[in-house]
């Protein structure tokens, strides 16, 4: 298929587009910069740089197969902070977007959405079924999405297929985290081992958890991205479907640690801070709608497995600075 790959420069775009153009598809990457690198665009893939939505008004003239739309603002506090930011980068790209396609004919849609849309979750693992009440703009702005989307597969037979995760990590050779404000656990405790930072914060070791420390789903990011190229080709015309992808598990943060310091085999010292207001002990995407329809199984489960592609990219990166 011809496809064009929105945030294709980022962590899971590239990532996805790598995967894209070993299946035999053509890929055009879309990206602003503003957190992608041009240099993790992966070669063969053609990359046109500027925001989606102005891009793809003239460049789906070209004729386009599907678009896989990845590009986001997603930093949960920033979203707090600056709303308006994340309501025009997210929605209003979106649905500009979502109107090039229609003008030009373009059928197939994989939405890169978030199991933040849930928010608090009543029972975990969380189904699709869970009521979608997101506690932060970020979240929130990615339902409307889901919306929009739904709202534009009914009135215009768009295929489309939202997929909703929690952590993404590890790595795919070349291709993986770097952010320039970093927020998640594993490349923070890996900052830790390179010596970028001096200690990893623990917000709350009181849960009622095995350890005391918060569960969180973490997925290889090349099971996520061989997910995305399911559901290309999954989608049907008229319908908006929504699957949860998830490891299958949950870990501890206690449990991340530990594995950081066996994979890199540093002391890695951790610091146990108050919990962060509004963090649910556990948070586990249940995946079995994905698994069934998609034909989807995540091949990539084992922590220390994620961690030490993660690491590996980093090393990479800092044997190239």
């Amino acid at each position: 298929m011809k496809l064009v790959v929105t945030g294709g420069a980022g962590y899971i775009g590239s990532v996805c587009t790598a995967r894209l153009l070993e299946a035999g598809h053509e890929v055009t990457v879309v990206d602003d910069l503003s957190t992608g690198h041009a240099d993790a665009v992966p070669e063969g893939a053609r990359f046109v740089q500027g925001d989606a939505a102005e891009v793809a008004s003239t460049l789906l003239a070209e004729g386009f197969d599907g678009v896989l739309h990845f590009a986001a603002k997603s930093l949960v506090g920033e979203s707090m902070q600056d709303p308006g930011t994340y309501w025009r980068g997210n929605v209003l790209t979106s649905l500009r977007l979502l109107e090039a396609m229609r003008t030009h004919g373009v059928q197939r849609l994989v939405f890169s959405s978030t199991a933040a849309t849930y928010g608090e979750p009543e029972t975990t693992p969380i189904p699709e079924t869970a009521p979608t009440a997101p506690t932060n703009t970020y979240g929130a702005t990615k339902l409307a999405i889901d919306h929009a989307i739904t709202s534009y597969a009914r009135a215009h037979g768009l295929s489309a297929v939202s997929l909703r995760y929690f952590n993404v990590a590890g790595a795919y050779g070349p291709y993986g985290e770097r952010h320039t404000t970093e927020t998640h656990l594993i490349p923070l405790i890996l900052q830790v081992a390179t010596g970028h930072r001096d200690q990893v914060h623990i917000y709350g070791d009181d849960y009622p958890t095995e350890d005391g420390t918060a569960i969180r789903d973490y997925i290889h990011v090349v099971d996520l991205a061989d997910a995305h190229l399911l559901a290309l080709t999954h989608a049907e015309p008229g319908t908006h479907q929504i699957f949860n992808l998830g490891n299958g598990t949950g870990f501890s943060v206690r449990q991340v640690i530990d594995a950081c310091r066996e994979v890199t085999g540093h002391a890695i010292p951790a610091v146990v801070s108050q919990r962060r207001a509004g963090d649910p002990a556990v948070l586990v995407a249940a995946s079995d709608k994905a698994q069934q329809a998609l034909g989807w199984t995540p091949q990539h489960t084992d922590l220390a497995g994620i961690v030490a592609d993660a690491w590996e990219f980093t090393r990479r990166r800092l044997e190239k600075q």
